[in-house]
């Protein structure tokens, strides 16, 4: 998976956990729209985690295929990434 995406499975991972600990502490609170608000995040945190962990998911499977089809192209792109990263790190 590429850092983009990382970084977004781990902000959505952050957001969920937030989420989640903002509804136990509302757990006590009581009223219609209370419950009915605590019913819609709850629903949306299941949509968003079925999202985020299809869209992994897919991206792996593209790669893996990818890779499979290409195997001459994906090792010359690894290659390339660790010889950029190298120089960078060696000019330090």
């Amino acid at each position: 998976m590429n850092a983009p995406a990382e970084r977004l499975v781990t902000d959505v991972k952050v957001l969920v956990t937030d989420v989640e600990e903002l509804l136990k502490a509302t757990a006590a609170q009581s009223g219609e729209r209370i419950a009915a608000t605590r019913a819609r995040v709850e629903a949306a945190l299941i949509k968003a985690g079925d999202t985020v962990v299809e869209q992994t998911r897919h991206t792996a499977q593209a790669t893996d295929q990818y890779v499979h089809q290409h195997p001459w192209q994906a090792t010359g792109i690894a290659a390339g990434a660790a010889l950029l990263i190298g120089f960078i790190l060696g000019r330090r």
